[in-house]
This record gives structure tokens, C-alpha cells and sequence, in this order.
């Protein structure tokens, strides 16, 4: 349950029993595409579960956006369900087109609206987007573009804000997701929906839940629930994992991994700095 170490060798893809990812949002200018792939080479699972918003069919009626590595990253995810992975899709808000195709098969991928996965030591995992469970989006359509409008003006905005670091040679740093954790009522709507999750999980007699939706990653116990959430590829660059053993671990990938052990090596100083100053 604890994030992977970015100094970690990734010169051959590591391999898990099950990988989630969610909240890719292709077809967008925020999907950080290039991590997204380098990601992918060097992870691989004997399952792939697709957490929904894969595609981001809201943004694309509005106008197209599609360069190559968009399409690279969807070469990717087939070339892997071709080579022996078993790809589940289950589709969230954003491509809620693909629900009117539950329980066909793709290119190897399987189509469903929710899954109950087992883990290697026997827990059940409700696998479920999780919009069915945000009240704007089920009962509000016109606030949730609303809202997907202020959200892409702050994707805007991280953009640019890391460009500029990069100038500086300073690491990612998000701003929509430091904004989001910073406001009460958006805190509120994130324990909200974690607990109401949870409580889906509980009713269908399950150990658990994994989900996206709202593009925090996380991993803890609601009472006896395990909740799982992947993140995003487009804030906080996250996947979730499944060991051997059953165990989840929450990967980040803010850097490719050629960057990332400069970028450890990195961190590490800035921490022993202010150490020795206190010395």
C-alpha cells in the first residue's frame, strides 16, 4: 500500500497480477500521453482492468483532438491484450457510449458496466467507475460540464505552470489537484464519495471497492471495506496494482523512467538540506 520508490530499476517492464487504470481521458489536451506510454512499457499484468473515462467522448463532440501518441497509447493497450493479458473495460461517465456495447469483446477487450474481481488471497473487489454515485453527474448534467469546463481551464493552467518549472528544472507539481484538496466542499465531495462507495461495496457482499471518477488516488479501510481509488493519468499520473500476494500498491509516474532516478537523487538532497541547516 505504499507508493512505488521512483529510484527502482524499470529497465525490464515489471510484472503484477492485475493492474487498474483509469481516468486517461484521450481525446483531451491534459492526458500526459508521453508518461502514460512510458508507463505502460515498462508495466505489464496478466489482468488490466480500464477503470473508465479511457476516452473522453464530452470533449470530443465539442471539437477533435487526437495526435499520435493518443493513438499509441490505445496500440499499446491492444498489442497487450494480443500478447495474452485479459483487458476489462468498464466504462465511466466521459465514454458512457461504450455501455451500450456491455458484454461484447474488442480487440481482446471485454466490455462491462462492473466487475467483481477476486485477489490472489480470496478478497472480491466490486470494479466500478463510480459516477453511477456522484449526484451532479447523475441528477445536475448541465453543473458536470460546467464543472469539466473549470477543470479543463485548470489542466490549462498546470500546463503551463510546468513548462515553466521544467525551465527552472523543478519537478511536476499539480495545481488543480493542490487546488481541489484545498477547498472544503470539493475535501467534503471526495469523503463523501469515498464512504457512499464503500457502502456499494458493503451491500453487495463484497470485501471492497476499486473505482476513479474523481482523480484521487488512494488506498484505506472504510470500516471493514478496503477502498480502492487509481487516480488519474492526467493529475496525479497514478495506477493501482495487484501483487502476487493479494497486496494493492498505488504506482506514481510524474517522471519517465530514464528521469526518474536523477529526479530521486534530486529529491533526496532537497530533503537532507534543510536537515543539515537544523544540524
Amino acid at each position: 500500500m505504499t507508493a512505488t520508490d521512483p529510484s527502482a530499476d524499470s529497465t525490464e517492464a515489471r510484472r503484477f497480477r492485475t493492474l487498474f487504470l483509469s481516468d486517461l481521458h484521450l481525446g483531451t489536451r491534459g492526458l500526459q500521453a508521453e508518461l502514460l506510454l512510458d508507463f505502460l512499457r515498462h508495466h505489464d499484468a496478466d489482468t488490466i482492468y480500464l477503470v473508465g473515462d479511457i476516452v473522453d467522448g464530452w470533449r470530443l463532440k465539442n471539437g477533435w483532438y487526437w495526435p499520435q501518441t493518443h493513438n499509441d497509447v490505445v496500440q499499446k493497450l491492444l498489442r497487450k491484450a494480443r500478447k495474452g493479458a485479459r483487458v476489462i473495460y468498464v466504462p465511466g461517465n466521459h465514454d458512457e457510449f461504450a455501455r451500450d456495447y456491455t458484454g461484447m469483446v474488442f480487440g481482446g477487450v471485454e466490455v462491462t458496466e462492473t466487475d467483481i474481481h477476486e485477489t490472489a488471497d480470496g478478497k472480491k473487489m466490486l470494479v466500478i467507475h463510480g459516477d453511477q454515485f456522484d449526484i451532479v453527474v447523475r441528477h445536475a448534467r448541465w453543473l458536470a460540464f460546467l464543472g469539466d469546463w473549470a477543470y479543463e481551464l485548470a489542466l490549462w493552467l498546470n500546463i503551463w505552470n510546468n513548462r515553466i518549472r521544467r525551465l527552472f528544472g523543478v519537478g511536476y507539481w499539480s495545481f488543480s489537484a493542490w487546488a481541489k484538496l484545498k477547498v472544503k466542499k470539493a475535501v467534503n465531495f471526495i469523503g463523501d464519495f469515498e464512504d457512499t462507495l464503500a457502502a456499494e461495496a458493503a451491500r453487495r457482499g463484497v470485501d471492497g471497492v476499486v473505482c476513479g471518477h474523481i482523480h484521487h488516488a488512494t488506498i484505506r479501510k472504510i470500516g471493514d471495506m478496503l477502498y480502492v481509488n487509481t487516480g488519474d493519468f492526467v493529475e496525479s499520473c497514478t495506477a493501482v496494482v495487484e501483487h502476487s500476494d493479494g497486496s494493492f500498491e498505488i504506482i506514481h509516474w510524474h517522471e519517465t523512467a530514464e528521469a526518474q532516478p536523477a529526479a530521486a537523487v534530486e529529491e533526496r538532497g532537497a530533503i537532507a538540506a534543510p536537515a543539515r541547516a537544523a544540524a
